[in-house]
């Protein structure tokens, strides 16, 4: 993932600073140079709203004057792309709630989707559905029909639940069922770059509606194109990991007969920073074939000496009856950003179709002083 300088920093306020010049030349600008100078230290997001906030303080006014200052810039400046549009539609929907009417609410988001092409308006929009949700998602059924790629995947990406680097929409918590119709209208788009913003949106929902997208899932699998399975499997990752039995059934792993010999683990202290390799043997020995879903489960230490498990997919297979597979697999601790590890008692356990075998422990040692 680039860093947050590689994407918003000086370089982008520099060209803000330029388009704004040539949209607004009387304006002073004191503001953004300031910004200039303040980024540094902040992480990706707190950096897009420190130059909406300068853009907000450099351009006093209403929402129609900020909106014409955009246009020009769109339509005047040089390089008017990139990563600067995101303060520069996060700006505009500030204000256009601000004003408080629905000519700038429906400007704003007709801006938003024209400027989506340039960057994606997926951020900005959040503002604007926090302000009246209602209101916001007839707008965007509209984009569902869009001719534009961009449009139409904002449409899906915007209303996302769980949308990285964005604010939260807490009415979108609350009434899961409101994106659906959006998703509905899209889950067969002839672009694979919307399909996989509508597979991600389907896969936020699961984390507190699994039901509801199961149903959602099966109804599309019930009307499906050739790319229909690809989305509902990319959807239900989530609820595939956590064995939720509607998912894994919607997706032909139902209840099997197995005899697990394993996890085996070639290691009893793992040192820190190292890995340990695990093997086991599965077989099937019911009297259908049985198609597999095969994960495994590291249970890491916590800071408590509790310990919490985090799945990791294996493979998928179908054994016929009395077929044996043998599955073997080297897990790291190599040191991460987005995870810390506790040294002490550790565990690894298979799940196959959502029933997880036994545990088998073993210890991860302390880091050497340096």
């Amino acid at each position: 993932m680039p860093f947050a300088d590689e994407l918003i920093g000086r370089h982008t306020v520099q060209s803000l600073t330029r388009a704004m010049r040539t949209a607004a030349p009387g304006a002073d600008l004191a503001a953004l140079r300031a910004a200039a100078r303040q980024i540094a230290p902040l992480p990706l997001r707190e950096r897009a709203d420190l130059l909406r906030d300068a853009l907000l303080a450099d351009l006093p006014g209403d929402y129609a004057g900020l909106a014409r200052t955009v246009r020009r810039a769109r339509d005047e400046a040089a390089h008017f792309t990139g990563w600067l549009i995101w303060p520069v539609t996060s700006a505009l929907a500030t204000r256009a709630v601000e004003d408080g009417g629905r000519a700038a609410f429906d400007d704003a988001m007709a801006l938003l989707a024209n400027l989506t092409g340039r960057l994606s308006s997926e951020f900005a929009i959040r503002t604007l559905l926090r302000h009246d949700l209602d209101r916001a998602l007839g707008i965007i059924d509209g984009w569902t029909g869009s001719a534009d790629v961009d449009v139409r995947r904002l449409a899906s990406e915007g209303t996302r639940p769980y949308l990285p680097w964005s604010v939260r929409v807490p009415e979108l918590m609350t009434r899961p069922g409101a994106t659906v119709p959006i998703l509905d209208a899209l889950y067969r788009d002839e672009s694979e770059y919307v399909r996989r913003s509508v597979a991600n949106h389907l896969n936020d929902l699961s984390r507190d509606h699994p039901d509801l997208v199961v149903d959602t899932a099966r109804r599309w699998l019930e009307a499906p194109d050739a790319t229909t399975d690809r989305v509902v499997r990319h959807g239900l990752r989530t609820l595939v990991k956590r064995g939720h039995p509607g998912a894994l059934e919607l997706l032909g792993f139902g209840p099997a007969v197995l005899e697990v010999d394993g996890p085996h683990l070639d290691l009893d202290t793992v040192p820190f920073g190292g890995s340990v390799r695990f093997t086991a043997s599965i077989r099937n020995t019911g009297d259908a074939p049985a198609r597999l879903a095969i994960d495994y489960i590291v249970h890491h230490r916590k800071a408590n000496g509790g310990q919490r498990g985090k799945t990791f997919k294996l493979t998928t297979r179908t054994l016929a009856p009395d077929e044996s597979v043998l599955v073997t697999r080297e897990h790291s601790f190599r040191p991460i950003t987005t995870r810390r590890y506790y040294p002490g008692r550790h565990a690894i356990s298979l799940q196959i179709n959502g029933v997880e075998s036994d545990r088998v422990g073993f210890e991860l040692a302390a880091a050497e002083a340096p």
